[in-house]
């Protein structure tokens, strides 16, 4: 079962071995809250506000890998992941943006036609 209270304590209690769901189910929560977030965020045309973002998500990545004392190839799949992750996520919400401007001007042109007979 997912406990945050859980993950906040110290000592064994934080490490009790979690299931397969629970992993799973952290994997999800965090993907579907980056990429939601990164969604809105990218959604912006100000390329430099979205080269910043980026900058900030490989300079976290770094700091968060650190403690681990990963390898130096792990770290850099870790830090090339997370770039192809942003990478994909802008992607998708270029598209979402178009589409959304897409379905703004065909309902402007249904509307315009529709006043006309």
């Amino acid at each position: 079962m997912l406990i945050m209270d859980r993950d906040c304590k110290r000592g064994g209690e934080r490490f009790a071995i979690p299931t397969q769901g629970e992993v799973q189910g952290k994997l999800i929560v965090l993907e579907v809250v980056a990429i939601t977030c990164l969604r809105e965020v990218l959604a912006s045309k100000n390329a430099f506000a979205v080269a910043a973002l980026k900058k900030k998500v490989l300079r976290a990545m770094k700091e968060q890998c650190a403690p681990f004392g990963l390898s130096p190839e792990d770290e850099t799949a870790a830090l090339e992941y997370a770039c192809e992750f942003f990478e994909e996520a802008s992607k998708e919400a270029a598209g979402q943006a178009a589409t959304k401007v897409a379905a703004k001007s065909a309902g402007t042109a249904r509307s315009r036609t529709s006043g006309h007979g």
